[in-house]
């Protein structure tokens, strides 16, 4: 048990995550930026700590002022919330470096589903279904022509490194894929500092549902049952439901089976969300692990 940690977040997660550490009497750090100085989390924390100014850059994306926030004030370790740094494998090894424990999956296991050609891969070695189409990024316009030729018109282009929708492109014919290609390139630059492609099939009127799991360090891992997101603007989710529409007992216990499976594979510790889509025939396919 720690005694005191430091949340490396602000808001509603870091509200919540020190209402949890204070029913189990642990003490917390708030890490706040110029604008969030009169915040609700910085003054509800045990201690808090001024970080940087407002662009989050110089604040809650600044790795080693965090660290030295934690270490300044005896924290223990550091929990990341959402967003920001929780997802960046830089930063949970210079947690461990810095002897901290990072409250989040091991750093192997973050660089594993950090990149969805990674990810892919790892998917397939645990005998996951995977969308149709190569587990390599595409390299050139050229090749994304060949591949879409291969599977099968409609496509989509997505970035390796990316998340959210960003960069991401359905592309109907071969007289589309130059324009596409290019502004997903440009978008996944802009947005992950990583232009990688790769490409897969569109499954079209597919569900998108997603299975919640808690994976501890001893190797246990169960599943929490699924949630529907299929309600989306621009690949964003609108509502989500549980129990997810179209989902039976037989499937939920199928999907749950397969995302703790991909998680002992990777090695995976702490709470995580493997999502996939259904298709009309309701067969799943892996799409990527959060």
């Amino acid at each position: 048990m720690f005694n005191k940690i430091l949340i490396a977040n602000r808001g509603e997660i870091a509200v919540r995550i020190m209402r949890t550490c204070n029913r189990m009497g642990i003490n917390t750090v708030a890490v706040f930026s110029e604008a969030d100085s009169g915040s609700v989390h910085r003054h509800m924390a045990d201690e808090s700590v001024y970080i940087g100014k407002s662009p989050a850059q110089q604040s809650y994306l600044n790795a080693d002022r965090i660290i030295k926030a934690a270490l300044d004030t005896g924290a223990k370790a550091i929990h990341p919330g959402y967003g920001f740094l929780s997802e960046n494998a830089a930063f949970v090894r210079a947690v461990t470096e810095a002897g901290l424990v990072f409250i989040g999956p091991p750093v192997k296991a973050v660089q594993l589903m950090g990149d969805k050609i990674a990810a892919k891969e790892l998917a397939k070695k645990a005998g996951l279904p995977i969308i149709p189409g190569p587990v390599q990024t595409i390299d050139s316009l050229e090749e994304a022509l060949s591949v879409a030729e291969e599977i099968g018109y409609p496509v989509l282009l997505k970035p390796a490194a990316g998340g959210g929708g960003k960069g991401m492109r359905i592309v109907q014919d071969p007289a589309a894929m130059q324009a596409a290609f290019t502004s997903s390139s440009l978008e996944a630059e802009k947005a992950f500092d990583d232009a990688r492609l790769f490409l897969e099939a569109w499954l079209g009127q597919s569900r998108h549902v997603e299975i919640q799991l808690l994976a501890d360090s001893q190797g246990n891992i169960v599943h929490l049952g699924e949630r529907g997101c299929s309600i989306q603007r621009h690949y964003q989710k609108i509502i989500e439901e549980a129990p997810a529409p179209g989902v039976d007992g037989k499937l939920r216990e199928r999907m749950g089976k397969a995302a703790c499976k991909l998680a002992k594979k990777a090695g995976y510790v702490n709470a995580g969300t493997v999502e996939f889509v259904l298709d009309a025939n309701k067969k799943f396919y892996f799409l990527e692990m959060n």
